[in-house]
């Protein structure tokens, strides 16, 4: 079972393969917020991959255009309801934690 560590609340979990980032975070109660209730119509659950981002399924066109308008955009910028888990343990780091 993969594993995906969120930082900086420094908590590992365990996810099943096809789960959104989001969905692991609900699940266990990690503060990534969701104001659209995570159908990639806004930018809240915005992480930054810091492992494994081959891990996460692939990048799709309506994902990198919300991604387009967000703060603090980098290569490894990911929506947490859009990226899903493979088979391999990640960690992302929440970027809209309050």
């Amino acid at each position: 079972m993969p594993k995906v560590t969120f930082l900086p609340v420094n908590r590992t979990v365990d996810g099943r393969s096809g789960e959104s980032i989001l969905d692991i975070a609900i699940t266990h109660d990690i503060p990534l917020q969701h104001a659209c209730g995570g159908f990639c119509a806004c930018t809240t659950c915005h992480v930054h991959v810091k492992a494994n981002a081959e891990g996460l399924s692939v990048m799709e066109e309506e994902e990198q255009d919300r991604l387009d308008r967000v703060d603090r955009f980098t290569p490894q910028s990911r929506l947490g309801c859009q990226a899903k888990l493979g088979t391999l343990d990640v960690t992302v780091e929440i970027m809209n934690l309050e």
